[in-house]
């Protein structure tokens, strides 16, 4: 059976990331964007990002960046991945793919089944899918809303390898989560958290532990 990759997004602070990496996360995500409570620096981004290195991938996700941020995160973080969390088109995300030679994942929102109808123009460019719910109408981030979709959607739906599923995951419903839609990949960040941007360090591992008992 496929072990379950485990991504922690949010993450901003050595004590959180630390227990991350213990617990044994796959992937460890680093919010640069403003309105996130997750927000941190790309000074602080470096620290926690070296702190890391070799001992998961880091992952730092941005929304709609304009390629002077681009190149600042990269030379800050050295990531290993790029995650897009905004209305990047797909011809941008193969820009942005281009231009720093970092793999991209990309995050689509989903509400709906009709939702699903774009997913492969983005997984012909993205090395990888993040299906994330929607935002409510009207709300400042993009995702780490605590909200997720309706995984019977995903039934009969022909997913690129890898692709990860994000939004409302908490250790209470990872492994039905799993179980649902077939997927191997998961990723949280507010189900890990005692208040927005916040982690428990209590919640990572058990997170984690639960979407290891799936496979």
């Amino acid at each position: 059976m496929t072990e379950v990759r485990v991504k922690i997004c949010g993450l901003s602070g050595e004590e959180t990331l630390d227990a991350a990496l213990d617990a044994g996360a796959d992937l460890v995500g680093f919010v640069h964007f403003l309105k996130s409570p997750r927000h941190v620096s790309l000074d602080k981004g470096r620290r926690l990002a070296q702190r890391a290195r070799g001992r998961a991938e880091r992952v730092v996700l941005l929304v709609d960046p304009d390629d002077t941020l681009l190149a600042a995160a990269v030379e800050a973080l050295d990531p290993d991945w790029i995650q897009l969390h905004g209305g990047e088109s797909p011809q941008r995300i193969a820009e942005i793919r281009a231009r720093t030679g970092r793999p991209v994942m990309k995050a689509v929102g989903v509400a709906a089944a009709h939702d699903l109808v774009a997913l492969p123009d983005y997984a012909a460019v993205a090395d990888r899918l993040l299906l994330d719910a929607k935002p409510p109408l009207g709300a400042d981030l993009p995702g780490g809303n605590g909200r997720s979709f309706d995984w019977d959607i995903l039934k009969g739906v022909v997913l690129t390898s890898g692709t990860m599923l994000s939004g409302g995951l908490d250790a209470d419903n990872v492994e039905e989560a799993l179980a649902r839609t077939g997927l191997a990949a998961v990723d949280v960040s507010s189900g890990v958290e005692v208040r927005p941007g916040e982690k428990d360090p209590a919640k990572i591992v058990a997170f984690v532990a639960a979407a290891r008992r799936r496979r």
